[in-house]
């Protein structure tokens, strides 16, 4: 019998993480947030709650809310298309509120 090689840790965390995440679409817009609204966006304000199909984003400062609420319809162009779901996609509305981020 022949012996595979041993595999990378992080590889086997990666495929752990993807099984253990919930199938919601909660889920599928955080992790497709900080590639689909870049770093600046994403150091600043992070999606916390979805209720249908509007997703509510908690920013750091009234400053960032208000600049997400102008960007908003850029913003679910790209969240959708990053999901996969280009036009009409599951994402309806963004909204943004203060809050503490972790």
């Amino acid at each position: 019998m022949r012996r595979r090689e041993p595999r990378p840790l992080s590889a086997a965390l990666e495929q752990l993480g993807h099984k253990a995440t919930p199938q919601t679409l909660l889920a599928r817009v955080q992790a497709a947030w900080a590639e689909a609204v870049g770093p600046a966006i994403a150091a600043e304000a992070q999606p916390m709650s979805e209720r249908g199909g509007t997703v509510t984003i908690a920013c750091r400062s009234a400053a960032w809310a208000s600049e997400l609420e102008l960007l908003a319809p850029d913003l679910l162009e790209k969240l959708n298309g990053a999901l996969g779901d280009p036009g009409d996609g599951p994402l309806k509305a963004l909204r943004a509120k203060v809050a503490k981020l972790p």
